[in-house]
């Protein structure tokens, strides 16, 4: 399975958001999009990756002024991405090797979507089902 398949089960909508933005807008953005990580995107491209646990620590280290800080201050900016012709299996062994929760999809340098580990492990999980099925079919069959 590609990550392309991922994508079209799940959609492509993607929560992005300017470096330059403060973290409280970013903090909103995650709540309001329901999500664990925001895409942060400048007028190159994609810039950087924020996830809660970033915001986290780097709360408990400054405090509350980190309220106001720009996004750009807290983001990973070295950000690993896919393209949706990888893998899904690929993809898992980088995530989990690099504890990695959140992968941005770029298609020819554009954003086309994200995916998540829980993506990858339902993704996993509906191929294991379908073997599965399979497998007891060809057994009933005789």
């Amino acid at each position: 399975m590609r990550i392309a398949d991922v994508l079209r089960t799940k959609g492509s909508a993607v929560a992005t958001i300017d470096p330059d933005a403060p973290v409280s807008e970013l903090l909103r953005s995650l709540a309001e999009h329901n999500v664990g990580a925001i895409v942060v995107v400048g007028p190159s491209g994609v810039a950087g990756i924020v996830s809660e646990r970033d915001v986290v620590r780097r709360l408990h280290a400054s405090g509350a002024a980190l309220l106001a800080a720009p996004v750009s201050s807290i983001m990973t900016a070295e950000v690993f991405t896919c393209t949706p012709s990888d893998t899904v299996d690929s993809l898992t062994v980088v995530m989990t090797e690099r504890r990695f929760r959140h992968v941005p999809v770029l298609s020819d340098g554009q954003l086309v979507g994200i995916v998540s580990i829980g993506d990858v492990v339902k993704s996993r999980i509906g191929q294991l089902e379908q073997s599965q099925d399979q497998l007891q079919a060809y057994i009933s069959q005789g």
